[in-house]
């Protein structure tokens, strides 16, 4: 099991997300304090690294259908997720 590192940006957005069931874009950005774009660029990197699902699936979001999804933490990954937070 490989341990994760997780960017400031990152563990922002996955700690916004929560890991009980998934949130809207504008919800995160609101939660988040994060300019669009920036959220944006590090949701697409959430899901390239497969940590983060969005619902529908896409492998990557542009700014202006991010706000309009749901995003939720990828459950193989929860357990060591959360130990990245925590760290």
């Amino acid at each position: 099991m490989r341990q994760i590192k997780l960017t400031g940006r990152e563990a922002t957005v996955v700690r916004v997300i929560g890991f009980a069931e998934g949130m809207l874009g504008a919800e995160i950005q609101d939660n988040a304090r994060m300019e669009l774009e920036d959220l944006t660029d590090t949701l697409n990197g959430l899901l390239s690294a497969g940590f983060v699902e969005s619902i529908p699936y896409s492998e990557q979001v542009d700014m202006a259908e991010m706000p309009g999804m749901t995003f939720e933490v990828n459950a193989a990954y929860t357990h060591q997720l959360r130990e990245a937070l925590f760290r």
